[in-house]
Order: C-alpha cells, then structure tokens, then sequence
C-alpha cells in the first residue's frame, strides 16, 4: 500500500506501537491525526514529524475510553477538513486480576475503548473509504485473542472480539479497494505492563513496537486478514488450536501467575 499523500488516524499514538506507526508512515508521506490522552506528547511526536518529514500532523487529545468518544473525534477531524484514508485503531488497556476483584468501571472502559470504540471509529470512516475505494482499516488485537487467560479475563475477550469483527470484516470489504487486517502482537516493549497494574507477569521476551509496524505494512502489501508479530507468537497461537478449549484455558492460567513481590 502506498501511503503517500494518505491522511491515516492513529489513536494510542503518544506511545509504544501508536508512536511507531505514526513515524513510519510519516516516514511513507502519509499525514497524520494523532489522538491519545497526553496533549504533550503528541504535540512533541507532531513537531518531531513535521520536522523530520514535512507532513501535517494533527493533534487531537482526547480520551477515547468515555461513551460518544467516536462520534466527537470523527466530528473533530471532519471540522479539520481531513479525509481518512487509513485508521490505526490502536488504542487500548488491559486489567489486571481476578475479575471479583477488580474495578467495575476501569473493565467498562476497558470494553469500551477496546471494542466499542473501535467499532464506532470502524463504521463512521469506512463508508468514506468504501465511496473512494481506496483505505485500510487496521485494528490492533492480541495473541490473547486465540484463547480466554484466566485473570486477564476481560482483555483476553476484548482481544476476541477485534480478531473476529476485523476478519468478518475483511471478508466484507474484499474487492472494494479497502483492507481491513487485525494485528495480534504478543509481549511487546511499550507501557502496556505497567499501565495493567501490579503483579501482572512479564510473559517472556518482548518485541520492539517497531517490529509490530513492520509486520503489519507487510500483511497489508499481501493483503492479509490477519497476522500475528513474531515466530514465538505465531506458534504460541497453534497450542490453543491443537488441544482442548479447557488445556487452553488451564496453560494460559499458568502463564499469567501473579508476579511474585521482590
């Protein structure tokens, strides 16, 4: 895909895998609408960028885990004067814990950022893209998608839910000039650990946000579905398919044992 002279959205941009793809397709030509809490830190990636690249960069701070997120940044940009052609839906959290014990409204948000954020984003840009028959919708998912994880539980079934509605959805756009493609990354170098909370286990080796963005440019030029970042991950979501639903569940569990205190 050429992204030259593109407009891509990219929300969850401040940091980590957002940061990434918004300087690599910076790097391709493409202008940007940055989106994520921090009003700071999307001003410095967006000065960073047009300096480097000459591309405009639209900083739009906003926080998009509150009900009417999507409709409110969709009127947003539509006030810039901006077409999407490509949306990063890569904004998302994790909670951490059993869920008896966790916060009910920090889980409200985490399915209303993670899926119906996403969703909404999905439907208010993808007619433009369908009536120019051109732009990608890609949403960011999870190796967690390919089986429930026992005290991550809602993530794991918000991570489900992009996998499924972004495959569905691909097979919907087929032939329209539009690609939709679900990226499932496993453990990867960003602020995600830290922001699901204490205890949560550091789940092996960690992939570079830049190796997540790479992988997606190629399954896009390939036109893919789906892809999952990295050879360990992609065969760590064969065992969900080999064994039964209950081995699955149980080896995820073992997996995702609170780390114990120093």
């Amino acid at each position: 895909m050429d992204f030259a002279r593109t407009t891509t959205l990219i929300t969850g941009a401040s940091t980590g895998i957002g940061a990434a793809f918004a300087r690599e397709l910076a790097a391709r030509g493409s202008d940007l609408v940055v989106v994520a809490r921090s009003t700071d830190k999307l001003r410095a990636l967006a000065d960073e960028l047009t300096t480097a690249h000459g591309v405009a960069v639209e900083v739009l701070p906003l926080d998009l885990a509150r009900p009417g997120a999507a409709e409110q940044l969709v009127q947003r940009v539509t006030e810039l004067g901006r077409e999407v052609d490509v949306l990063i839906n890569n904004a998302g959290f994790a909670t951490f814990g059993p869920v008896a014990e966790s916060a009910p409204d920090r889980m409200a948000a985490e399915v209303q950022l993670n899926c119906l954020t996403l969703t909404d984003l999905t439907a208010r840009l993808l007619p433009g893209m369908l009536a120019r028959r051109r732009g990608a919708v890609v949403n960011i998912a999870s190796t967690a998608a390919f089986q429930p994880v026992p005290r991550m539980a809602v993530y794991a079934a918000t991570k489900a839910y992009v996998l499924s509605f972004t495959e569905a959805l691909a097979a919907e756009v087929r032939g329209t000039g539009v690609q939709a493609l679900a990226v499932c990354p496993g453990a990867t170098e960003t602020p995600f650990f830290a922001a699901a909370g204490d205890g949560i286990p550091d789940l092996g080796r960690r992939r570079r946000p830049e190796q997540v963005v790479a992988a997606t440019l190629a399954a896009l030029a390939k036109r893919r579905p789906t892809v999952v970042d990295g050879l360990q991950n992609r065969l760590m979501t064969l065992g969900p398919r080999l064994v039964s639903r209950r081995t699955a569940v149980a080896v995820a569990g073992l997996l995702t044992r609170p780390r114990r205190a120093a």
